[in-house]
């Protein structure tokens, strides 16, 4: 079942969209939160968005770059500003498609279905994961924080990825070195604190400090 996020502050639209779609047997969720649009994104991980233009806090511009940086999932752009400069600007920020308002549901639904079948006819993106702003993609071994994308080698991929599943409590030295031996790597002590103290470095250089806590003697820790 594809899951669609609505992001649409007019209710009665969006409750229209949500009530179409849940009959087509699809998981659809609005937005709640207009200030944190790519929280919500990335915490429940949806295969289609439905984007209004004027919202509130951020437009619809903004999401639709916030969402481009860290996925590549389609997004419609549904608005009564219609006029072809908006559709321009929508599609050049990353939109796959622009339905001005008063649309023909059954038109929306079609466009939608054909998006998801071109989209996903080769099987579905790695899962993203996020913790206070940041986002982990850990099929294209990036790191997003505040515009900023940071490289990451593949052991320090998996140390964020096993840090990121168990957000709040602190890891294991143990368990973090059994991870990173399933991507084929020698990995000990040493070599651990090696990682863990590159992988620090960028992310202080891009502005995320004191993300990684050590726990002395028990292991690390992102709260």
């Amino acid at each position: 079942m594809y899951r669609i996020y609505i992001v649409e502050d007019d209710e009665t639209i969006a409750n229209l969209l949500q009530k179409n779609l849940n009959s087509w047997g699809y998981d659809v969720f609005c937005a709640e939160d207009f200030s944190s649009i790519l929280q919500e994104f990335v915490r429940r991980e949806p295969q289609l968005v439905l984007l209004d233009l004027k919202l509130p806090y951020y437009n619809g511009f903004h999401w639709c770059e916030e969402i481009r940086r860290i996925s590549q999932v389609p997004v419609i752009f549904i608005s009564s500003a219609s006029d072809n400069m908006n559709i321009v600007m929508a599609m050049s920020r990353g939109a796959d498609d622009f339905i001005a308002k008063p649309f023909d549901t059954d038109v929306l639904i079609a466009k939608i279905q054909a998006l998801l079948r071109r989209t996903y006819s080769f099987g579905n993106p790695g899962s993203l994961l996020e913790h206070k702003g940041a986002v982990l993609n850990p099929s294209k071994g990036v790191l997003t924080w505040e515009n900023t994308d940071i490289e990451l080698t593949k052991n320090e991929q998996r140390i964020l990825e096993i840090l990121f599943e168990h957000a709040g409590k602190t890891v294991s030295r143990d368990a973090i070195m059994t991870r990173l031996w399933e991507s084929d790597s020698f990995v000990d002590d040493n070599t651990l604190t090696v990682n863990i103290t590159r992988l620090r470095k960028k992310l202080d250089a891009a502005g995320l400090h004191d993300f990684i806590i050590t726990r002395k003697g028990l292991g690390y820790i992102i709260q």
